[in-house]
């Protein structure tokens, strides 16, 4: 794994929550509280074996369970403890949340094509902007990162959250067309310096067998 550039640098390794029930039917999330089903569950075993012979100064988790649970399994046998960090928190998708794509074409379709769309300042009538979501998730980051200078930080997280992060380093648009992959219990490497945010590798599976891309959760 590549180092840090600077002493004030702090290095993350974002994880995508393991495998959900929903996640196999393609529903949205959002911020219903769904669990890891068993495949889930050995993802975030795999997780640890790819992050053995790794040092992390702090662990930080989405509270919503499907995140906290991959990093509880994930830390199990470490002397460190997960702080609960709601700003990793997955976007809160409003009338979408618990229904499919084809369902919300069907029962929202002036909403559906603002989530194609990517609408920046659209909140899905009863949820979060895209705009409010961003600024939510990289705040809470950067704070992780004045707190953790020259350290390296683990979070467990969300797809939304990912996504926004990647943009965040590679200087994309929040409304542009997604074309990166953002699969469950991928390893993600970022660092945070005084020139922003740079990515190390993204959407490492090597240490999984299967990993479903993400859709919006």
């Amino acid at each position: 794994m590549v180092g840090m550039t600077a002493t004030r640098s702090t290095r993350f390794c974002l994880v995508r929550h393991g495998e959900t029930d929903w996640n196999g039917e393609r529903r949205i999330q959002g911020q219903i509280d769904i669990d890891l089903n068993a495949r889930g569950e050995a993802q975030a075993r795999a997780v640890a074996e790819g992050l053995a012979g790794q040092h992390f100064a702090a662990v930080y988790s989405s509270d919503l369970l499907r995140a906290w649970n991959t990093a509880q399994i994930t830390v199990a046998g470490r002397q460190i403890a997960v702080s609960p960090a709601p700003t990793l928190r997955e976007r809160h998708f409003g009338v979408l949340q618990g229904v499919t794509s084809l369902e919300a074409s069907e029962r929202h379709p002036d909403v559906h094509r603002h989530h194609q769309a990517r609408t920046p300042d659209y909140d899905f009538e009863t949820g979060e902007s895209l705009v409010a979501f961003a600024a939510r998730v990289m705040a809470g980051l950067e704070d992780m990162a004045a707190r953790h200078v020259g350290q390296s930080v683990l979070g467990f997280t969300h797809g939304g959250v990912l996504d926004v992060v990647y943009r965040a380093a590679t200087g994309r648009a929040l409304d542009a067309r997604r074309d990166f992959a953002l699969p469950n219990a991928a390893l993600n490497w970022l660092e945070h310096g005084d020139d922003g945010w740079r990515l190390i590798s993204w959407a490492d599976c090597r240490h999984l067998n299967r990993a479903l891309d993400e859709l919006t959760g």
